[in-house]
């Protein structure tokens, strides 16, 4: 199974693709989508969409996985990463590639086993998980490679209930 972790974003989108071959994980490809912050924000949107796309058409994920986001504080914030998701969101429906979401209290307990691990310990895992020489930088990239581990785990427990 190849799977795109996607950490929305509009001046940083993480990206990773992870593959999961018998319950092995390995990165296939990580990276971090930045846009200008003195461009206008159509533009910014364009660049995600954009490089998102050439990446997708270059790996071909089987699913796509987001983080469910929370924001209870900054409207401003929550509003602007919710149109980066919308474009992200096109993206994926345009490639054909099936959309799953999970809360950060699931991505934690998935990688760790403690829903209030720290960021951190997430970042430790990822790379003691994916084999990795360091951890991946900067968090955006991270934490998408965080959000595919999940779903590969995730995925795995479905299939055994089933």
């Amino acid at each position: 199974m190849i799977v795109v972790g996607i950490d929305p974003g509009i001046a940083i989108t993480g990206c990773a693709i992870v593959t999961d071959n018998k319950g092995r994980q390995s990165l296939l490809y990580s990276d971090a989508i930045i846009t200008p912050s003195k461009q206008n924000f159509a533009a910014r949107l364009s660049i995600v969409y954009l490089k998102l796309s050439a990446i997708l058409k270059k790996f071909h994920p089987e699913v796509a996985v987001l983080e469910n986001l929370f924001f209870n504080t900054n409207a401003k914030t929550a509003f602007l990463v919710g149109q980066s998701r919308g474009v992200i969101q096109l993206s994926l429906f345009q490639n054909h590639i099936p959309i799953f979401e999970y809360t950060p209290l699931q991505v934690k307990m998935a990688l760790t086993g403690y829903g209030r691990a720290e960021k951190n310990q997430i970042q430790i895992m990822v790379k003691q998980v994916l084999k990795l020489p360091q951890i991946l930088k900067p968090d955006d990239v991270a934490d998408a490679a965080a959000i595919a581990l999940t779903h590969c785990f995730s995925y795995k427990m479905n299939l055994n209930i089933k």
